[in-house]
């Protein structure tokens, strides 16, 4: 855990966000979509969803 959280610190995410997204999305991503709430990973789909202000 200490790994994970160090982790999203290095990659500029605030852990308790990262955290608490990853409990509450966890128990219904398939196994194969896992890797989808790595932190590095969590902040690349994050950062997509954003909307682009025009």
């Amino acid at each position: 855990m200490l790994t994970l959280i160090t982790k999203a610190r290095l990659n500029d995410i605030d852990p308790k966000a990262w955290l608490a997204d990853v409990l509450a999305r966890i128990a219904e991503l398939p196994v194969s979509r896992l890797h989808e709430l790595l932190p590095w990973e969590w902040k690349a789909i994050k950062a997509m969803e954003i909307p682009v202000a025009a």
